[in-house]
């Protein structure tokens, strides 16, 4: 009997679409036919891939509006973010497109008059990939994209709470006339998927965004198989304010940064650190823009702030929330829930919480929602010292205008991606990913494409 799943509006609770599972016969067939294609698409010429890369870009640009409108149903986001995705997700095919072109090999100087030396780059085979429900449409093509240029074969498996537009990213896709058993997706559980492909004599390489421990439960399982992987995982950022920082642009970089997706996005800044020295006046400035937000459906004029993904998240966040008040926190604004178990929405009004300390879960563990702690530092060696103090090292921000502690900070911190005055340092042209425990390897920019291709020596002796 053939099962299916249910993707809901999280800002309703209306049901907008049943979902076929792929069973596991389906799967390890579509491993297989993704295999068999492999043969073939990895022959097609650069020039040739970059133009049907193109035109998948262009269709998607072309249902802009219908693609935007979809991600906010199943994700909730504001229909703004919505088509800003769209936007985002385009440029990663555009870029790829063009980078399809660049892969370039090299000659060595023989060590011999008769050795000639050259080093060529092939794509790695087979990709699966497992990819977030806060940026269903990003994150998917910021992985297709590259694999398909370098001409490897993509299989995805979306989250279960947003296939939507990844199947309909995928429709597109073979509209433009990229081959159907080239760009596959697969629908159903995590665990069971992510084994299939892991286990899988047929995939080369795995490329998962999500949280850490399963990251690490797929490293482990790539193991028997030797698979290469790229993980981008859980972060932690915490947004430093110097007391020589322009307090007003860091108000608005801290505001669009933090409640963008309601704050589940992996580089939201979930520890926000101000300099003892200007905490009172940051803090009344922050919350006086927080308070102006408006939370609601993302589809009604003038929301800013969208809902929880689901009751998991909305319980985390309000466990947190309690935690740290029963510690001695304040809360400033917000810590107002509008929320119907039966119905299944769950709202939080965007929430900033004041004295704040280690011993907090809010601290320690990554919130995923639209609240924002402050604490306060004395000195720069104790911003920094905070900041590296968790296993993550994906994102991190801080706001000076001195070029010397700018300097200080950049490079003291232990994260990947670093924004200085800036709240938003994403694009498909930098390389993205973060150090410890938030991933291993980078996605997008010229270090993107990389990771799925091969390095292969040839000696050749005349």
């Amino acid at each position: 009997m053939m099962s299916t799943f249910t993707v809901n509006n999280p800002a309703t609770g209306e049901e907008l679409q049943e979902v076929i599972v792929s069973s596991n016969e389906e799967v390890l067939a579509a491993l297989k036919a993704g295999h068999t294609a492999f043969k073939t698409w990895s022959k097609v010429n650069a020039h040739k891939r970059s133009a049907l890369l193109s035109k998948w870009a262009d269709l998607v640009r072309a249902h802009r509006e219908e693609i935007g409108e979809l991600i906010t149903r199943e994700n909730g986001k504001p229909l703004a973010e919505g088509l800003g995705e769209v936007d985002y997700a385009v440029s990663y095919i555009d870029w790829y497109a063009e980078e399809a072109k660049r892969i370039y090999g090299r000659t060595i100087p023989g060590h011999q008059e008769s050795k000639r030396l050259t080093v060529i780059k092939q794509p790695i085979g087979q990709v699966a990939a497992i990819t977030p429900w806060n940026f269903p449409a990003a994150m998917m093509t910021r992985k297709a994209a590259p694999a398909l240029a370098a001409g490897c074969t993509f299989i995805v498996k979306p989250a279960e709470e947003t296939p939507l537009t990844t199947i309909r990213l995928i429709e597109l896709a073979h509209e433009a006339g990229i081959p159907k058993d080239v760009v596959q997706c697969v629908n159903g559980d995590g665990p069971r998927i992510g084994k299939l492909f892991t286990d899988s004599p047929y995939v080369r390489k795995i490329t998962f965004t999500g949280s850490t421990p399963v990251g690490k439960e797929l490293l482990r399982n790539c193991a028997d198989t030797l698979k290469h992987a790229t993980m981008e995982l859980g972060g932690h950022a915490p947004l430093i304010v110097a007391e020589d920082a322009d307090l007003d642009l860091a108000v608005q970089q801290t505001i669009n940064a933090k409640f963008r997706n309601a704050g589940q996005t992996c580089v939201c800044p979930n520890r926000l650190l101000v300099q003892d020295s200007v905490v009172d006046k940051f803090t009344e400035k922050f919350v006086e823009a927080v308070k102006h937000l408006k939370v609601g459906n993302g589809l009604d004029q003038d929301v800013t702030v969208g809902p929880i993904i689901n009751k998991k998240g909305f319980d985390k966040i309000v466990n947190q929330l309690e935690d740290a008040v029963s510690k001695g926190a304040d809360i400033a604004c917000g810590n107002e829930y509008d929320y119907n178990d039966e119905k299944g929405y769950y709202f939080i009004q965007p929430t900033v919480v004041v004295d704040v300390n280690d011993t907090m879960k809010i601290m320690q563990e990554e919130t995923f929602g639209p609240v924002a702690p402050i604490t306060r530092f004395h000195t720069l060696e104790e911003a920094v010292e905070i900041a590296n103090g968790t296993p993550y090292g994906l994102a991190a921000y801080f706001f000076t205008e001195s070029y010397k502690t700018g300097v200080y900070l950049s490079e003291n911190l232990e994260f990947g991606i670093v924004g200085w005055n800036d709240g938003a340092p994403s694009g498909a042209h930098i390389p993205f990913g973060g150090m410890k425990e938030s991933g291993i390897g980078r996605e997008g920019g010229l270090e993107g494409i990389e990771p799925y291709l091969e390095t292969k020596y040839i000696s050749t002796n005349i």
